[in-house]
């Protein structure tokens, strides 16, 4: 009949249509598979051509495209890398410390522009406003980075937002001539005196929280590498060939900048991770845009499931909650495990290692010589659990931390950062160069001589007694002129203030 043929025309129209859909729908994880082809697909297996018309068509712009320079393809693999590993280790931990990593991550976004424009421009005079506001966008979100650990120094993590707002000014490299290597290596030493701390008091709680070290850590390693291979004398400009500086500029605000492949399409995070997903999203972009895109469930595909299209629009699924927002409910913690009693610990055979950029020294008992180590300026040094130990500390190095020990004695030359004693009763230690800050946490008893050249040191105790302070004579000749820290402290209001005052005793 005349009036049938028009709705059987219909329905293999459709059916087409469908079968197409369909086809593309599956195309989607095969476009974004990370064994790409050198222009950045996978090839087609077992799709019509129809299918591999489309892919062209969806990636032929990146023809035209600039690639991007080798300086900054290898400064986006730490990006992939190192720094999202860190990341998604601090998103395990979750709270402040997930928080944080998601400035670090933009922080490097932020000198990843800053390192195209030099590819690109000319380089301006230090002190003008274009180089000013170049590097705007990387100090404000360095600064993120600190504002975390400022605005929070009640928290339990405190100490890895210090780890971390310490190692966040070696984006600063970009500014150092003419060896940022050496740079890079000197801000890993700071933050290694705050992340070994880290390292100490959750490496027979939590796991993770090692790890997470390390992995800052590795950050460090991978960026000198890369300094060391592209910018040995310092960050290189395009002198020659470049542009005006704020032009360049211009061009990477507004997206302006080389790239493997265009993006075909925006993509919105909704999870509550969205502005880590965000950053790595500007900085992944190109071929592997839809690598994050998971493939559509079939039941929740239209094409096959008919009923859908009598539905509604079905209501968003609620947003997951992070680790930090679940970490502020109203939910107790769970408490640690208390650690066993010293005298109920498995007596573990002594040990001293050099781990990386870490002298490991454990488990001495008695040694009946002198432990020597041979330090560098790079070297932090953790001796625990040692008893009746004297170590001899040769050479500059870092920072030296002392935890749990009794009756150890220590002879430094001179240190860059600060000796920490915890909990070592009966401690003894001889500073022969200059040393800035001795730091005693719970320590009864302990004498320190000091040289002439270490004056100047600053001494913090905290729950401490019988701690006295040896201080060199006038010449070679004199004896050491004894000196004992006060242990009693006198606190009164004046004028609606507090004052504490130290108590003397005459007489």
């Amino acid at each position: 009949m005349p009036s049938a043929l028009p709705a059987k025309l219909a329905l293999t129209i459709l059916g087409r249509l469908e079968a197409a859909t369909s086809r593309l729908e599956d195309l989607v994880p095969t476009i974004a598979d990370p064994s790409l082809t050198t222009d950045g697909a996978q090839p087609l297996s077992g799709h019509g051509p129809s299918a591999v018309r489309a892919l062209d068509k969806a990636r032929s712009p990146s023809r035209h495209m600039e690639t991007l320079p080798p300086v900054i393809d290898d400064f986006d693999a730490i990006i992939n890398g190192q720094v999202k590993s860190f990341v998604n280790m601090s998103e395990e931990i979750g709270g402040l410390v997930a928080e944080q990593s998601a400035a670090v991550l933009r922080a490097f976004a932020a000198e990843r522009k800053f390192l195209i424009v030099t590819t690109k421009a000319r380089k301006p005079d230090i002190q003008s406003p274009v180089y000013m506001e170049i590097l705007k966008d990387l100090q404000a979100m360095m600064g993120a980075v600190n504002d975390i650990r400022e605005a929070n120094r009640a928290s339990p993590l405190f100490t890895h937002l210090t780890t971390v707002s310490e190692g966040i000014t070696v984006l600063a490299w970009i500014t150092i001539d003419p060896k940022p290597a050496d740079y890079v290596a000197e801000i890993l030493s700071s933050a290694q005196y705050h992340g070994n701390r880290v390292i100490k008091e959750y490496k027979e709680k939590d796991r993770r929280h090692v790890d997470w070290v390390n992995a800052f850590y590795a950050i460090f390693k991978s960026l000198t590498a890369y300094v060391k291979q592209h910018y040995p004398s310092g960050v290189t400009w395009n002198n020659q060939n470049g542009i005006d500086p704020q032009e360049a500029l211009h061009q990477v605000q507004n997206g302006q900048t080389p790239s493997k492949a265009p993006p075909p399409y925006s993509v919105t995070p909704t999870s509550s991770s969205s502005d880590t997903g965000a950053v790595f999203d500007q900085i992944s972009r190109g071929s592997d845009v839809t690598s994050h895109l998971r493939k559509v469930d079939p039941s929740s595909q239209t094409h096959k499931n008919p009923s859908l299209h009598t539905q509604g629009v079905s209501a968003p699924h609620a947003p997951s909650r992070s680790s930090s927002q679940s970490s502020s409910l109203g939910r107790s913690p769970i408490p640690g495990t208390k650690p066993k009693p010293e005298s109920m610990r498995a007596k573990k055979p002594p040990r001293k290692d050099l781990d990386g950029n870490k002298w490991l020294i454990e488990s001495y008992n008695d040694p009946g010589q002198m432990l020597e180590i041979e330090a560098s300026i790079s070297h932090s040094i953790l001796i625990s659990r040692c008893t009746k130990t004297p170590i001899r500390i040769i050479g500059k190095a870092n920072a030296i931390s002392l935890d749990n020990c009794t009756q150890c004695s220590l002879v430094i030359d001179s240190l860059v950062s600060a000796v920490d004693v915890i909990k070592s009763p009966k401690f003894e230690m001889q500073v022969l160069g200059s040393l800035p800050t001795i730091m005693l946490d719970q320590v009864d008893g302990a004498a320190i001589y000091l040289s002439k050249d270490s004056l100047g040191t600053e001494v913090f105790t905290s729950k401490c007694t019988g701690i006295n302070v040896n201080l060199p004579g006038q010449t070679e000749e004199d004896d050491y002129v004894e000196r004992a820290l006060p242990e009693q402290v006198k606190s009164v209001v004046r004028n609606g203030v507090l004052v504490s005052e130290t108590v003397e005793h005459a007489g």
